[in-house]
């Protein structure tokens, strides 16, 4: 098989879909790959490495063109679209839900497109896992810089002194980037609260967060308590596949501090916030109604050094599969085939096919049944 691996050129993304590593195996295996020349280097991977482990380094029309399995990061842009064709298999981060062109480009294509979001194994999504931890964690760092007044926030220290009281961080969902996110604010000595909707969930964060950090169950009205005084919000609540759940709607703007900042992780998916529209490293925030919101939209772009590697690690071992036969793959393991989300002209998963229910859709791509939102980014 021809495994095609192209730059990135979403804004500020500089993560790569395969390592040198990871070529030299496929290499290994007998299969073909062809690298966009400068694709890792941002990565820490210079193109020597690619043609040492065995991979050909072309330009960006011939790596799309001569590809059956096309591994990426992040979902093609509009300037990709063209790319796109029946014969091709698509491996990254789509987020179709909150993507129609990009949906109705794929559907138009005839294009399989396997989503890293929603591959699962077991009731964990390990794909979306390393790069959830990543998100997290920026969350935290990117809450307490924009606090600061050389960042155009309020002027405070997220972890206060002695004699003045910390920030609020107010977590909403407690998955891997709320996990995450929670660690590091309080890391920083930050007050930290942590919402989510899972009993169960609550009791394994209060034993893994410790006195540090409250730990409450989550409902619209404990949302409304908790963000009334809040210097930072993290939304992190995501249905995994799916059209993100708003849970700070634009009416509660009005009851946070004047100087509060909302960093909507989510914003993938659509946003938890009411009041969020996609980012970008560039310009990351923006004001409504006199409250800041942070949305960047691929946020762990922005430590490809860390994120590759993490990202690889996850991934890789799922590309060897795609290349010894994707039906094959898919048709093995359910978990895999739950990273399905258009094939033939139609939209496969269930949660894409609520988002677009005039759009065609698979027999089996009726809506599932979702006992609570899942928290997990890439």
């Amino acid at each position: 098989m021809r495994v095609g691996v192209p730059a990135e050129i979403k804004s500020a993304e500089r993560r790569v879909g395969l390592t040198p590593s990871g070529a030299a195996r496929l290499v290994r295996e007998g299969h073909q790959v062809v690298v966009e020349s400068g694709a890792g280097r941002h990565s820490g991977f210079d193109d020597d490495a690619y043609r040492t482990a065995g991979a050909r380094l072309a330009d960006r029309d011939a790596v799309w063109e001569q590809a059956d399995l096309l591994v990426k990061v992040k979902e093609p842009v509009a300037e990709e679209y063209r790319f796109l064709r029946r014969d091709l298999t698509l491996f990254a981060y789509l987020h179709l839900a909150a993507d129609r062109p990009l949906t109705q480009a794929l559907l138009d294509a005839g294009t399989t497109a396997i989503a890293f979001e929603t591959v699962r194994d077991g009731r964990t999504l390990p794909l979306l896992q390393p790069m959830s931890e990543i998100a997290g964690r920026l969350a935290a760092q990117a809450g307490a810089h924009h606090l600061q007044a050389s960042a155009g926030g309020p002027g405070m220290l997220i972890g206060g002194v002695p004699g003045v009281a910390a920030a609020k961080v107010v977590v909403i969902g407690g998955g891997a980037v709320g996990t995450q996110a929670a660690l590091v604010a309080s890391g920083m000595m930050a007050d930290v609260t942590v919402l989510d909707a899972s009993g169960p969930r609550v009791r394994e964060l209060t034993d893994l967060l410790g006195h540090r950090t409250r730990v409450l169950m989550s409902d619209d009205d404990e949302v409304a308590r908790q963000i009334a005084d809040a210097d930072i919000v993290i939304g992190a609540v995501l249905v995994p596949g799916a059209a993100a759940p708003k849970l700070v709607r634009r009416e509660h703007l009005r009851t946070l501090p004047a100087h509060a900042l909302l960093v909507d992780v989510a914003i993938d998916q659509g946003g938890c916030f009411e009041t969020s529209r996609p980012t970008t490293w560039d310009d990351p925030t923006f004001d409504v109604d006199g409250i800041t919101h942070y949305c960047v939209a691929n946020m762990p772009g922005t430590v490809p050094r860390t994120a590759t590697r993490a990202l690889a690690n996850a991934t890789t071992a799922y590309v060897v599969r795609l290349t010894n036969g994707v039906d094959r793959a898919l048709g093995d393991d359910p978990g895999f085939a739950a990273g399905l989300n258009v094939a033939d002209g139609a939209i496969v998963h269930p949660g894409v096919a609520r988002a677009f229910p005039d759009l065609p859709a698979a027999g089996d791509a009726a809506p599932a049944r979702i006992d609570r939102p899942g928290v997990l980014l890439d």
